[in-house]
């Protein structure tokens, strides 16, 4: 069974926090994968779960074709140790075979993808031979049994060519096609609504007053929720009152497998979510030993899965990439992924606490030799963009780490910006 946290230095309570590894399997056991599927157009089934666990219709390649553009000839002419001819008889084009008889002496030109002439076994690249007129002279030590893909070499048919809960990626789709396929079977999308709660959130563009600030989850959410897997809905701001609260998520929950909130999940007057959760669902864990984002709801409100996200934007970012996203992924049927986690030599010292996994934002970089390195992208908290936003991975430290020296290994899970994707 995966740890518990020890105690947080921060908490109040003797009751350990949940460790991440421990409420990852608490929403494992807890939430059902989607099972309603849909028959979709090829092209539009790009980032899908795939439903079935499908088999190729045919071979790849469908019959003998040549690698390469050439000359086709039986091995049985060849004159071992000795140049020799043979007459060219006609020419093999892709999508229209050479349809006569090679006998013997005699051989065919033949294009990349052409089907091979069925008495042929051999192809020589053009650039080996020499023609003069229809003899074509072969070189003395012409190879036998070259440049010629087999019929089902790639693809066998009946082959399995994409298995139940795969997500299709262009390449699955370009095989898929390859084989003559149309559409595919895959599970529906996750209908997911998100909110944002507090009174002080306001509108950008519009005048602040003092205490106000403008609201940025609602942009962070939808940028991370951009996936083929999800049918997501803008929920807006939700004010401070535990009523009109209470009727909002209530009627999300009727129309959407997921609810997500940001804020009013901690310990605060006006932190209603929870109390919410409470009354009219079900609390599955609050509060994990994660920093930033301890303040982390997980429940259910009538039939849909809700997630109760901290009020600082970093730790939004943090608890959705490490909580909500897995848990997202693992109700749409997708196969589970485990976060690609690498070890980096830390060029710059690192404050923490025990008590909390914590997750820092930093500037990883390779060297010519193919070492990792990673430094602080700058101040951490909660509430720090600046830092947050420059950098391109995040530094992992186990709940038990006191602090990282400079020199010292770490984990980091590399980001979209690292990678040149974004």
């Amino acid at each position: 069974m995966p740890k518990q946290a020890s105690i947080d230095v921060c908490s109040q309570s003797d009751k350990p926090l949940l460790s991440l590894a421990t409420a990852l399997a608490n929403m494992w056991e807890a939430i059902t994968a989607v099972t309603e599927v849909e028959d979709i157009p090829l092209r539009q089934a790009l980032g899908r779960v795939l439903d079935d666990t499908d088999v190729a219709p045919c071979a790849l390649p469908l019959a003998r074709n040549s690698a390469m553009d050439g000359y086709a000839f039986a091995s049985a002419d060849v004159l071992t140790g000795r140049a020799f001819s043979l007459r060219q008889v006609g020419t093999s084009w892709a999508g229209r075979p050479f349809t006569g008889s090679v006998h013997t002496g005699e051989c065919v030109r033949i294009f990349t993808g052409a089907v091979v002439p069925e008495a042929c076994d051999s192809v020589i690249m053009q650039e080996h031979v020499e023609c003069q007129q229809e003899r074509i002279i072969f070189p003395k030590d012409t190879l036998c049994f070259e440049n010629i893909r087999q019929a089902g070499e790639d693809i066998p048919l009946g082959s399995e060519i994409g298995r139940r809960g795969q997500v299709l990626s262009a390449l699955d789709l370009a095989l898929f096609a390859a084989v003559g396929k149309t559409s595919v079977r895959v599970r529906r999308k996750v209908k997911v609504i998100f909110f944002s709660t507090g009174d002080e959130c306001c509108e950008a563009g519009s005048v602040l007053h003092l205490g106000q600030i403008y609201e940025s989850n609602l942009t962070l959410l939808q940028g991370l929720l951009v996936s083929p897997l999800f049918d997501c809905t803008h929920g807006g701001v939700i004010p401070d009152n535990k009523q009109q609260l209470t009727e909002t998520l209530l009627a999300a929950a009727e129309h959407h497998d997921v609810v997500i909130t940001t804020g009013g999940v901690s310990v605060g007057e006006a932190d209603y979510c929870k109390e919410v959760l409470t009354d009219c669902g079900q609390v599955n864990f609050w509060k994990v030993a994660v920093k930033p984002g301890k303040p982390f709801a997980f429940g259910t409100l009538g039939e849909s899965y809700f997630f109760g996200l901290p009020g600082n934007p970093i730790a939004v970012w943090i608890t959705f990439k490490q909580l909500v996203q897995p848990a997202l992924y693992y109700l749409a049927s997708m196969q589970t992924i485990t976060p690609v986690r690498l070890l980096a030599t830390c060029t710059t010292d690192l404050k923490k606490m025990p008590g909390r996994m914590e997750f820092q934002c930093g500037l990883l970089r390779q060297d010519e030799a193919g070492r990792l390195w990673v430094a602080t992208s700058g101040k951490q908290g909660s509430h720090r963009f600046g830092s947050a936003a420059k950098s391109n991975c995040l530094i992992v430290l186990p709940l038990e780490n006191a602090g990282v020296q400079e020199g010292e290994l770490v984990w980091v899970e590399p980001s979209a910006a690292f990678l040149g994707l974004m």
